[in-house]
């Protein structure tokens, strides 16, 4: 491949009937008449990244448009469950570690601080696992796969890790918290 590219469409560069303002195919030829011109099919002129409504992929060249127009859905994010199931059953991942949620919240508002926050952290964690596990998880699927495994993992253990930390009657010790807190507030 030459490192001139002047003449390739995705160029930048204008031919001279775009730059003259008429409208050209992506064979370079300009269309008779406004009749005809309505019933031309659009051309893509820039690599969009989404497919088309057959599922056929509209990027014509491995460059990144110049601007978004659309945006895929993450890896993983199809339905948990076939289309014909009802609309809880096809959301279920999402669901059940909502459920856990709601369920260490209501512990928490029970006055059992500890359990209810190792449940949301358990639920978050549980959250990573099934986005590990399962090749479509529907709405839990938020980035990429590894992204969400990371973000729901780290923020699970950290929220487990804090409430097995929280005074009084800490079930983890961290030696080297209490040094580090004290040389903050001293120093």
């Amino acid at each position: 491949m030459s490192a001139d590219r002047s003449g390739h469409p995705d160029s930048g560069e204008r031919t001279d009937a775009t730059a003259a303002g008429t409208d050209v195919d992506a064979v370079g030829h300009a269309p008779a008449s406004d009749e005809e011109r309505a019933f031309t099919e659009p051309v893509v002129r820039d690599p969009v990244s989404a497919p088309d409504a057959e599922g056929v992929p509209r990027r014509t060249t491995r460059r990144f448009p110049r601007f978004t127009r659309d945006t895929a859905r993450p890896e993983g994010g199809g339905r948990a469950a076939p289309g014909d199931a009802p609309a809880p059953a096809r959301q279920w991942p999402m669901l059940a570690v909502l459920g856990l949620v709601a369920l260490g919240l209501l512990v928490t508002a029970l006055d059992q601080f500890r359990v209810g926050t190792i449940l949301i952290g358990a639920a978050l964690l549980g959250g990573a696992v099934l986005r590990w596990l399962l090749p479509g998880v529907g709405m839990l699927a938020v980035r990429s796969r590894f992204t969400d495994i990371a973000t729901y993992g780290l923020l699970g253990a950290a929220i487990v890790l804090l409430a097995l930390m929280a005074q009084p009657n800490p079930l983890l010790h961290v030696p080297f918290l209490k040094d580090t807190l004290h040389f903050t507030v001293d120093g």
